[in-house]
């Protein structure tokens, strides 16, 4: 199995203080703080009740620890590990209100991120062998994007741009506001350096030999027909990396695939997937 590499702890400590003090407001738990001893000790384990592929343990380990950093916590499924109905992935053992305080904002991270890898996986799998690889687009949480990307790459996706620094990419609009298709393109070839990468989108075939004597790195096949996506393969053979982007399901992926292209890129990964059932229980 592939490690996947941690996200920065200082970018998952950000992120999930934030999530904190949204829960804690002024006045911090006042459930557990009025119910359960200062001294209470406890056991707790967090649990798959459904299938899945696990993401999102960072964030869960840095809720526990940031609320009470005497909490001991075994991981017993890491990211990218499939889970099946009653797997451990947390065992927990320490002061009791802080485990019950962080319980929700670390369940809310693990359920949410292994559900955007679960459904990742479902894509991967459902193209394997085919050549074509899975990406997540900037169709993210508000916030939350690092976390997002790094749950695709736990279901075996990868990643298109994570924002608007790190590569251009020339939509309709930019099209229509730059004053044409070929303008655009032309500028943002002279205006980027060497390292960035260019993508256009395209929605019709006559599109594809402006796109390609402009220099274009990537070209997006928007919305298009199998049909039309196969002969844009044909025709491209290899001078571009063909992206396919528009009505990504599980009933169609396969067959997009199947035609040649090269990524297909999903937002609803990201803004749709179901969130992964996770519950934690007092032992």
């Amino acid at each position: 199995m592939t490690t996947i590499p941690p996200l920065s702890e200082i970018v998952i400590e950000d992120i999930v203080r934030r999530a904190l003090k949204e829960d804690f407001g002024d006045a911090g738990d006042i459930t557990t703080k009025s119910t359960i001893p200062a001294d209470a000790q406890s056991k707790a384990v967090i649990a798959a009740r459904q299938a899945g592929v696990i993401a999102g343990v960072q964030a869960g380990l840095a809720a526990f620890r940031l609320v009470d950093p005497t909490i001991e916590i075994k991981v017993a499924k890491g990211d990218g590990a499939s889970v099946k109905k009653g797997d451990t992935v947390f065992e927990l053992n320490g002061p009791s209100r802080g485990i019950l305080s962080a319980e929700r904002t670390a369940l809310n991270f693990l359920g949410h991120l292994s559900g955007i890898a679960t459904a990742t996986a479902q894509f991967v799998n459902a193209i394997k062998n085919t050549g074509a690889k899975i990406a997540g687009t900037r169709k993210t949480t508000p916030g939350l994007r690092a976390v997002e990307k790094h749950a695709i790459r736990c279901g075996g996706g990868s990643s298109h741009r994570y924002g608007l620094y790190d590569a251009v990419m020339i939509k309709d609009n930019h099209i229509v506001a730059a004053g044409g298709f070929e303008k655009a393109l032309a500028a943002a070839k002279s205006y980027v350096g060497h390292m960035v990468k260019v993508e256009v989108e395209i929605d019709r075939l006559d599109q594809l030999d402006a796109a390609l004597k402009g220099g274009a790195h990537v070209i997006m096949l928007d919305n298009m027909s199998a049909e039309d996506m196969k002969k844009a393969v044909k025709r491209v053979g290899g001078r571009a990396i063909l992206e396919a982007s528009g009505n990504v399901t599980l009933e169609t992926i396969r067959a997009i695939a199947e035609t040649g292209v090269d990524v297909i890129s999903s937002g609803w990964l990201t803004h749709s997937a179901p969130n992964l059932d996770l519950g934690m229980d007092f032992q």
